[in-house]
């Protein structure tokens, strides 16, 4: 839900009524992860997408008798062999999804942290004793919240740990805990969907190719800077789309800005002078991908001149040069696409290869892990 909390919160401040369906279970070829969201308001207006498209009409139907009855239900969709019209996942997948009539309570709140990129976990019960379902506590990165879920006064102060948990590693999910609030006995199972600020993609080198990434980081919603340390070239007119514009020499501009575990930082200066001090400095912090631009004879003068200065092998083995995967891509925008595919492969696990002829999921659960990484983004 979290995911068009920025519409949604615009619907709250004009006061229409509405109801969310959200996924909180997926099995199989899921097209969507739990979180996804689709919003339908008392006048028919819909926003948001469950499924891509495969059980969009007969969830847009249950929120419209969310509204009308007020109450909270889960549905389950699958897909039957026996009834190949029947409303379904063609994908062979099972989706579990709560619809929730939204009329005050803590979603609000929610919401309004969500569309400002404020950090804040809402965790809502999604299995567990009919008349406490869809209940929701929203806990702040302080570990306070508002709301109740009901039940045991410790089922509160256990969902608040363990929302707050999930806030700090920025991730969504589900999670079970006991009703009594401890950690065993009878379970119910939380949907806690987190809202952080927007991954950051640093792109270091003002060229062509940089302006091309800094379109693609964009539209996979990461907050993209540029940095260069020539002002001829770092100018808000050859970047039009990026956040933030720096000139500084990278490696200072690195040591003196915050990154997290969710920062990819992308190296496109392919030039010694700049490129050896800022990777020496880049392999050694927690991120999640370090890729840097120059053919394979550039790539192999720079591995030299990192070891002099100090640079692990086990550092080195971090580094994604030359940057992106094999696409055959020749003009920036090709280029772009390549590091864009790396990245995202990176961030979920995928292996980068073609999916015809491959028996490997489709969809991945989650990332494979490098040195320093604590989470993902959802």
């Amino acid at each position: 839900m979290l995911d068009i909390a920025e519409e949604l919160h615009r619907w709250v401040e004009q006061g229409r009524t509405f109801a969310v369906a959200t996924v909180v279970a997926v099995g199989g070829s899921a097209p969507r992860q739990p979180g996804a969201a689709l919003a339908v308001d008392s006048d028919g207006t819909a926003i948001g997408s469950v499924s891509g498209g495969c059980v969009e009409g007969a969830v847009y139907e249950l929120c419209q008798q969310a509204l009308e009855d007020g109450e909270t239900v889960v549905e389950r969709f699958g897909y039957s062999d026996e009834d190949a019209f029947a409303v379904g996942l063609t994908c062979g997948g099972v989706v579990d999804i709560l619809v929730t009539p939204v009329r005050g309570g803590v979603f609000p709140a929610a919401l309004a942290a969500a569309a400002a990129q404020a950090p804040a976990a809402l965790a809502r019960i999604v299995s567990g004793p009919e008349e406490l379902m869809g209940r929701a506590l929203l806990v702040r990165p302080d570990g306070s919240y508002e709301g109740g879920l009901g039940g045991h006064p410790e089922l509160d102060r256990t969902a608040a740990d363990e929302a707050r948990a999930m806030l700090d590693a920025g991730r969504t999910g589900t999670v079970e805990i006991g009703e009594d609030g401890s950690r065993c006995g009878r379970p119910l199972t939380l949907l806690v969907e987190s809202s952080v600020p927007a991954p950051r993609m640093i792109v270091f080198g003002a060229i062509d190719f940089a302006s091309a990434l800094v379109r693609v980081g964009k539209f996979l919603g990461y907050h993209v800077t540029v940095c260069d340390a020539r002002p001829v070239f770092a100018t808000p007119a050859r970047f039009p789309d990026a956040d933030e514009i720096v000139v500084e020499w990278p490696h200072r501009y690195l040591e003196s800005t915050d990154v997290d575990a969710r920062t990819v930082l992308c190296v496109l200066t392919h030039d010694a002078k700049f490129d050896v001090p800022l990777l020496e400095a880049a392999l050694r912090l927690p991120v999640a991908y370090i890729g840097a631009m120059g053919s394979r004879r550039t790539h192999e003068d720079r591995n030299k001149r990192l070891r002099e200065v100090g640079v692990s092998e086990l550092e080195l083995a971090r580094l994604r040069s030359p940057i992106g995967l094999d696409l055959g891509a020749r003009t920036p925008e090709e280029t772009a696409l390549s590091i864009a595919a790396e990245i995202v492969a990176n961030r979920r696990g995928g292996s980068g290869a073609s999916l015809t002829g491959a028996h490997t999921p489709i969809h991945h659960d989650g990332p494979r892990a490098p040195a320093g990484r604590i989470g993902s983004v959802a």
